[in-house]
């Protein structure tokens, strides 16, 4: 049988620590939630959210949680944090971001590992979060929208592609690989009967072709770290070993992570008697090479009527406006992340670079979601306040129109305990509902904790 195959390379991968391993098998999977700090800290959201329980030692800003339906709550549409597997956080913490890092995580949806990065880096620097399926690049667009990244650059590309193109661009680079999943089987019984010697090998190849492609984006002296949520050796330590022997310009070097297993020389392992469902980590830097010599971006303001126009738009919604690189595409209006940081864009299929404001409408603007998410409530003239207790907040997120009667007509934003949540309208006493109808969602009284 495969499971059977499976058990049995599990016990040679795990020799003493096998018991430890199957103790683990039927009991529940672990479930955390990552503080998203570029929206609030964690000593003001935990007092909050009860069901929060012990931090994670993956990630400083990571929580266990034992609660299902946490993306009906009011502060995850706000951003205030992420759901996530608990093991899945140390790659990241492997990498080390520092401020003002140019950053590149190619494998990035649905957007966990990104939106990590994006508050290490806590709005300076740049980061790169590319996705090659088309669908799970919006998903991963909704994310870094959601989490309020006002300094990333989404694209849709092939791997190769994109890291040709960047040659020698990034201080870090973030591969977490496309795997056999083993990492997940507890939270999905059936697929350990969907596993095979011979999926897990054809991965490994597909994973060698990606850390291959995402050699050439890392600068000389810069970090990657290649990360995997499966046990496989031949999609750990056999593409690492692989690695190295193609690219002698790189060497393994410390994760500096203090838990797991460790395996090779400096990389780490590990496994739900740790507590997380599973994940391997590898980190590696770039002794010689290419520095980027490609061009930068080139910014011109937008023409002087544009201008004006965006001007007076954002100056009626906002208290004191600090956008300060306006970019029109296609009646789309966008603030870019710091442009002498950029390189060129032209010919690469960019979902998003910066914040979308908004689009021109015949004789408007209308504002986007994305201008919300991205600023605190205290950034805009008008605000309805909320709890994430009070009903008006799940009648918000499910769509419906709400009663106000402080407001002088206008654009605002409706905000719970001190995130935004998204846009409204103000008109005669009552808030024309302006959250994206994707991101609507049944009353928030079905979230039983």
């Amino acid at each position: 049988m495969k499971m059977n195959d499976y058990f049995d390379r599990m016990k040679a991968v795990l020799g003493e620590d096998y018991d430890r391993f199957l103790e683990t098998v039927d009991k529940p999977a672990f479930k955390a939630i990552r503080v998203n700090t570029l929206k609030i800290q964690p000593e003001e959201l935990l007092p909050l959210l009860p069901f929060a329980g012990e931090q994670t030692p993956f990630a400083s800003t990571g929580y266990y949680v034992d609660v299902e339906k946490l993306g009906k709550h009011p502060l995850h549409h706000a951003g205030a944090f992420y759901v996530q597997e608990p093991s899945a956080m140390s790659a990241v913490t492997a990498l080390r971001v520092e401020p003002g890092d140019k950053v590149l995580d190619l494998c990035a949806a649905p957007g966990g590992k990104s939106t990590q990065i994006a508050a290490d880096l806590n709005g300076t620097g740049l980061l790169w979060a590319n996705e090659i399926v088309r669908p799970r690049a919006h998903i991963l667009l909704s994310n870094i929208e959601r989490m309020g990244v006002k300094n990333a650059v989404v694209s849709n590309m092939k791997p190769d592609v994109l890291c040709d193109r960047l040659e020698g661009f990034f201080d870090k680079v973030l591969v977490d690989a496309p795997c056999s999943g083993e990492g997940m089987f507890r939270k999905d019984k059936e697929a350990i009967y969907e596993w095979s010697v011979e999926h897990s090998l054809s991965c490994a190849e597909r994973q060698k072709a990606i850390i291959h492609s995402a050699a050439a984006a890392v600068k000389p002296g810069g970090v990657m770290v290649y990360s995997t949520c499966t046990f496989s050796p031949d999609e750990n330590e056999g593409v690492v070993r692989h690695f190295l022997e193609e690219h002698p310009e790189f060497e393994l070097i410390d994760t500096g992570c203090r838990f797991g297993t460790p395996t090779l020389e400096h990389a780490i392992r590990i496994y739900p008697f740790h507590g997380g469902e599973g994940h391997f980590v590898a980190k590696f830097r770039k002794t010689k090479g290419k520095q980027y010599k490609g061009k930068m971006f080139s910014y011109f303001e937008p023409p002087k009527e544009e201008r004006v126009a965006i001007e007076r738009f954002v100056c009626d919604i906002l208290r004191n406006p600090s956008f300060r690189h306006y970019h029109v595409i296609d009646d789309r209006i966008l603030n870019l992340p710091d442009v002498e940081l950029l390189p060129d864009l032209e010919g690469m299929n960019i979902l998003r670079a910066g914040v979308k404001l908004g689009d021109f409408k015949k004789n408007r603007i209308e504002p986007h979601h994305n201008l919300a998410t991205s600023l605190t409530p205290y950034d805009f003239k008008r605000r309805l306040i909320m709890s994430c207790e009070d009903v008006a907040a799940a009648r918000y997120i499910s769509g419906e129109e709400l009663e106000i009667d402080s407001w002088i007509n206008g654009w605002g934003v409706a905000t719970v305990n001190g995130v935004t949540l998204g846009l409204g309208k103000a008109v005669n006493g009552h808030l024309k509902n302006k959250y994206p109808k994707g991101l609507r969602t049944l009353a928030w009284k079905d979230l039983q904790i």
